[in-house]
């Protein structure tokens, strides 16, 4: 099995990307940020804001759109109602960022071995998996920065075809800028810059001046044109809306410098040799390339610095971190595939066996575990049940059997194919933890025989779910009476049933119905408020 696995990198690379990121695509509902990025790629289609970019008809400069080009494209396609469509292509630049990582690894280190262990926990990282299965736009970022620092490294390493790599350099940097502004050039290139001039140095650049002039000039170009255009064409809201994201980066969301100081832990099941791949005074006479390791374990420990000094902080913002760090924990692994059968101490010994060892055991306990978890809420998902108690029951066995042997190759494999089974075969029981006896969809009310109006404003969500640019009404528009006989009127949701009683002396008002997006019901912490609207119909007074 490991002959084929290794003889075949890109077949198995495929094979791990169709497991893990294509799986069960359209499963979950939207969550927040999708939701808002889903309807600007459906009013790109309805409205043709291609360029001038809007969420429920308002303007949405928050984020460059080539992201939501390729949504909106996926989504004429295949159709905006398929999810999976919707996620496609994020799940598509994660298979890109994949074969890069692969590509950029083996070219680092001229070891086919090592950049397939690199990309195979890259691609079984936590939050690689999270942000590649969802429709957000950090993964289209850092995969064309990936890219681009590709193409940099030959143009940093090579003398010949300087500008066929400044070329695509300069392209994929300024995609990049496309996709999210300039966080992945912060995350990802600057640390990578700062860590190749210190163990790689900068050396020849007489001949590259006007090559690197010329790839600045590219990055520029495509960096700059959409905020130009936009400030041209819409000078108030563009600045507006600037000026409201710069202030998040320091006012928003705040955390102590010391806050991503845990960030190994975000690669999930590779968390333990995480933090043993960062340990320098360790593994420095253990690795195959040492140069190679001193510039990737800098490149994840500076990219971790320069995150912290920003005060906004959240744990989605470690991402770019994940891509370094794989390539760090790619040079403990190959160590331990080569070294482990023969290693003494305990010491290096007892971290692996404990690492592995629990994850195998709950791939053992799972057909028990998972029946006594989900209980009653099994029917309709028995097939899935017990295809998953099959397959990690059988991969327990397997890593169990094989780190007994000390044969880590295959304990490595075999982590990665649980992360492949898990995804593929147990993500739909997540559904029969769902539930919701009060889901109720507001997307009926888009055809509506009375005109519907929102007073106060609506969730991300349930704008995605009413399936149109919503007619939003202030307080005075609301008195100063519609010319309709009877309204609809959609409102935050509360308690109270009299948050429209200042319209009382001019309409007969009755409460209707709560829509409810939650998937859970109220019982569960996941149960977000926010995600209801209540809707009364008016009835003018003669």
């Amino acid at each position: 099995m490991r002959t084929y696995i290794e003889k075949y990198p890109y077949l198995t690379i495929i094979i791990l990307w169709w497991f893990v990121f294509l799986s069960h695509l359209g499963t979950l509902y939207p969550n927040i940020m999708e939701a808002r990025n889903f309807v600007t790629a459906r009013e790109m289609i309805t409205e043709g804001n291609w360029i001038l970019t809007t969420m429920d008809g308002l303007p949405r400069y928050e984020k460059p759109p080539l992201p939501t080009w390729l949504t909106a494209f996926s989504g004429e396609l295949f159709g905006l109602e398929n999810i999976a469509a919707l996620r496609f292509p994020s799940a598509l630049i994660t298979l890109v960022l994949l074969l890069f990582i692969y590509t950029l690894s083996r070219k680092l280190t001229h070891n086919k071995s090592y950049a397939l262990l690199t990309t195979l926990i890259a691609g079984t990282s936590f939050y690689i998996i999270f942000a590649g299965r969802n429709g957000t736009w950090d993964i289209y970022a850092h995969a064309f920065m990936l890219m681009g620092i590709y193409y940099l490294f030959q143009f940093f390493q090579e003398n010949a075809k300087r500008y066929v790599y400044a070329l695509a350099a300069g392209l994929f940097i300024g995609l990049s800028f496309m996709s999210k502004g300039p966080v992945s050039h912060y995350a990802l290139l600057l640390p990578f810059l700062i860590s190749y001039g210190i163990v790689y140095k900068f050396q020849g650049f007489k001949k590259k001046c006007l090559p690197l002039l010329f790839m600045v000039f590219i990055i520029v170009i495509l960096s700059s044109w959409w905020a130009i255009y936009i400030y041209i064409n819409d000078t108030a809201d563009a600045t507006r809306i600037a000026t409201k994201e710069s202030s998040r980066w320091l006012g928003y969301e705040l955390k102590p410098f010391y806050y991503y100081w845990s960030f190994f832990t975000q690669s999930g099941v590779w968390t333990i040799p995480a933090f043993i791949g960062l340990l320098y005074p360790y593994l420095k006479t253990r690795v195959s390339n040492l140069k190679a390791y001193k510039f990737v374990l800098l490149w994840t420990l500076l990219a971790v610095v320069l995150l912290s000094i920003i005060p906004t902080k959240k744990s989605r913002y470690l991402l770019p971190v994940l891509i370094p760090l794989a390539f760090t924990v790619g040079f403990y692994i190959e160590y331990l595939v080569k070294n482990f059968s023969s290693l003494t101490s305990k010491w290096e010994k007892c971290p692996i066996y404990f690492n592995f060892g629990l994850i195998a055991s709950i791939g053992l306990a799972f057909p028990l575990g998972g029946y006594l978890y989900f209980g009653g809420k099994l029917d309709g998902y028995y097939l899935f049940y017990t295809l998953s108690s099959i397959a990690l029951f059988g991969t327990g066995i397997f890593i169990w059997y094989h780190l007994v042997k000390q044969k880590m190759a295959l304990v490595f494999y075999g982590t990665v194919a649980f992360i492949m089974f898990t995804i593929n075969l147990g993500f739909p029981l997540s559904n029969a933890l769902l539930g919701n006896p009060s889901y109720n969809t507001i997307s009926k009310l888009k055809y509506s025989n009375v005109p519907v109006y929102v007073y106060e404003g609506m969730a991300p969500e349930l704008i995605w779910d009413y399936g149109k640019i919503s007619t939003r009404k202030s307080k005075a528009q609301l008195l100063s009476g519609p010319d309709s006989l009877a309204i609809g009127v959609l409102t935050y949701y509360t308690d109270e049933k009299n948050k429209l009683d200042f319209l009382k002396e001019k309409f007969s008002i009755q409460y209707k119905e709560t829509f409810d997006l939650n998937a859970m019901d109220s019982t569960k912490r996941a149960y977000k408020s926010r995600l209801r609207a209540d809707y009364y119909v008016l009835s003018k007074k003669p």
